[in-house]
């Protein structure tokens, strides 16, 4: 029996080398990256069983070698020649050094060579690599047969390692029933993405088949940094740090059951694993796993629809006729037959064109052009209303353009859940390039200060109609509530200059109205007074006119008083002017004269004239 146990393990060695080319071959030939993932720890099985079968031989040699003493020990003719020399084992030394030295550094290889394939295959795992379908009916086949042959001689290996307990053969017996589960995962996943309409099911089996592969190398890592600080026995078979027990794990999911009996019986101090509970437990574990597994598939049967959703039903990826689902409860095949997606149809939904919100920021209360208000902001192109610059010889430039930061907040509705779930594979980000080219053809055909003041409004409505006329052309099945121009101001970095730029053009324009002002003023001014002044001119001229004619008719009236009456008419014109000559000046009455008063006259100015003055009235005749 024990010549056999290294065939076994060649034939082990062989069949993963074997399972490992071919599954490579196919994985080229179908274009399944689960099954070139899957080659990766079929890799890892080739190597370890090598490394044991290895092993193996060395064992046996040190086997036959132990022999081969005890015979020539027996005799007595060879006692005294091998007494002083009964350490003396080539075989031990050769199979001492290779698990001390060769051994460790074959662990150490065989994960970095993991964590290589890791790398590699995960970074080329980014993107959905499609399948062939036609090949997929020879790919199914095969892996199913491997996963078959695999199955067989790992279920052997491991029953014989665990009875007659050969250690070496566990590795490899582990890593051919792995094997078989992965050829298993291979076919199913070719099958789901090929007939089920799970586009994604390859992709999800190659990602989950490099975590496990990763999640060995870690092991091995862990396992190799015990050893080097493990206390050696002499005597005792050293540990075989790359066996994985994840892998044995994975291929005898019942030695969980030895495990846990062997804790228990420890833990409790007596044979709890020969208890009729436990063994109850060990026969009915796996229908109690299907139940529970049947009772989790029933749940996914009974969906709930939230207020504000609609729900798309999909049988084996595919949509099913009349499957929009209303809010509310319903009932489905379960997973993974039905599937279910949510759309919010009822909500308003938001996005940004030209900047990053920034939820710090964004709470504080003044807004300036000269600090930063958002996480990040997109500088757009904006036409000009001024003339361009002319060159040396005259010729007129190209029309200047100017740099325009805005902030666009787009609010939108889903009004065809169907139309936006399958028309495009992401109609979300369509219809935010949409909008974002809209916003830029637009803002290229208006002027920038008008865009900044009063063209707001109407640039608004302007490119609501545009985006929804394009979502429309697309088929997006969507409704455009609202687009809004918000907090518009040139670039950071010039928001400074420009606001100098505009303060001179508001002073000038200031000025200017001074100066209409100031003529609009003075103007009425100067015609009220010229018209005034011409008036005068006017009046002067009448009185002149007037004057002139009373005293020439005055003189012709006095020349004929004086030719009536002479003396009459001088004496009166006598009294007339002293009149006229003493109505300023101060008079003095005197009293009667036939009194002997005397009186003094002190003509100084010291009394008040308003005081001594006596209005004599006139003299009538």
């Amino acid at each position: 029996m024990e010549k056999n146990h290294h065939k076994i393990g060649l034939i082990n060695w062989i069949a993963l080398l074997l399972v490992t080319i071919v599954s490579v071959a196919l994985a080229k030939f179908v274009n399944a990256a689960s099954a070139l993932a899957a080659c990766f720890i079929f890799g890892t099985g080739t190597l370890v069983a090598l490394i044991s079968y290895f092993q193996t031989r060395l064992e046996e040699r040190e086997r036959f070698e132990k022999l081969e003493f005890d015979e020539l020990v027996k005799s007595k003719s060879s006692e005294s020649l091998f007494s002083t020399e009964a350490d003396s084992f080539p075989a031990r030394r050769s199979r001492e050094q290779f698990e001390r030295f060769f051994i460790p550094a074959f662990t150490l290889l065989l994960v970095l060579g993991q964590w290589a394939m890791v790398y590699w295959e995960w970074k080329n795992l980014r993107t959905l690599i499609p399948l062939v379908e036609s090949r997929a009916t020879v790919a199914i086949s095969a892996f199913g047969l491997f996963a078959l042959v695999l199955f067989l001689l790992g279920k052997y290996s491991s029953s014989l390692a665990r009875l007659e307990k050969q250690r070496l053969l566990r590795p490899g017996g582990s890593y051919l029933l792995l094997g078989a589960y992965l050829c298993a995962a291979v076919a199913i996943s070719i099958g789901l993405t090929t007939w089920g309409g799970i586009a994604a099911a390859d992709l999800y089996a190659a990602r989950a088949a490099v975590v496990l592969l990763a999640i060995i190398a870690f092991e091995l890592v862990v396992s190799l940094v015990l050893e080097i600080y493990r206390p050696r026995v002499r005597g005792k078979a050293e540990r075989l740090i790359y066996e994985s027990r994840i892998v044995g794990l994975l291929g005898q999911p019942e030695g969980l059951f030895s495990t846990a009996a062997h804790a228990l019986d420890y833990q409790f101090g007596f044979k709890v694993s020969e208890t009729w509970f436990y063994q109850f437990l060990k026969k009915a574990l796996a229908w109690i796993i299907a139940a529970q597994v049947a009772v989790l598939l029933l749940s996914t049967c009974i969906i709930f629809i939230g207020t504000g959703e609609e729900g798309l039903l999909e049988r084996f990826g595919r949509p099913v006729e009349n499957g929009v689902l209303q809010p509310g409860p319903h009932l489905k095949l379960p997973w993974p037959i039905d599937h279910v997606n949510r759309f919010p149809t009822r909500e308003v939904q938001t996005f940004n064109i030209g900047f990053v919100p920034d939820p710090g920021l964004e709470k504080e209360k003044t807004v300036l052009w000269t600090r930063p208000h958002y996480k990040e902001e997109f500088n757009l192109l904006v036409a000009s209303s001024e003339k361009g610059s002319t060159n040396a010889a005259g010729q007129q430039q190209s029309v200047p353009a100017n740099l325009l930061t805005v902030s666009i907040p787009v609010q939108y509705q889903i009004d065809d859940v169907k139309a936006w779930a399958y028309n495009h594979a992401d109609a979300g980000q369509l219809l935010e390039k949409i909008a974002t080219r809209e916003v830029v053809l637009y803002l290229v055909g208006v002027d920038l200060i008008e865009i900044m003041s009063s063209g707001r409004l109407k640039a608004g409505q302007d490119l609501l109609k545009q985006i929804q006329a394009r979502a429309k052309d697309l088929k997006l099945g969507v409704k455009i509530l609202s687009v809004g121009l918000q907090d518009i101001h040139p670039p950071l970095k010039v928001a400074e200059e420009f606001q100098k730029v505009v303060g001179a053009g508001q002073e000038k324009e200031a000025a200017i109205l001074r100066a209409e002002s100031y003529r609009a003023r003075l103007l009425p001014m100067a015609e009220a007074e010229a018209l005034a002044k011409i008036r005068d001119a006017e009046i002067f001229r009448l009185n002149r006119v007037a004057s002139a004619a009373a005293r020439g008719a005055q003189f012709t009236n006095q020349i004929k008083a004086f030719t009536a009456s002479p003396t009459v008419y001088a004496q009166r014109m006598y009294l007339e002017a002293f009149i006229a000559g003493s109505s300023h000046a101060r008079k003095i009455i005197v009293g009667p004269t036939n009194t002997q008063n005397v009186i003094n006259l002190n003509l100084e100015e010291k009394v008040r004239p308003d005081l001594l003055d006596v209005t004599v009235p006139p003299i009538k005749k």
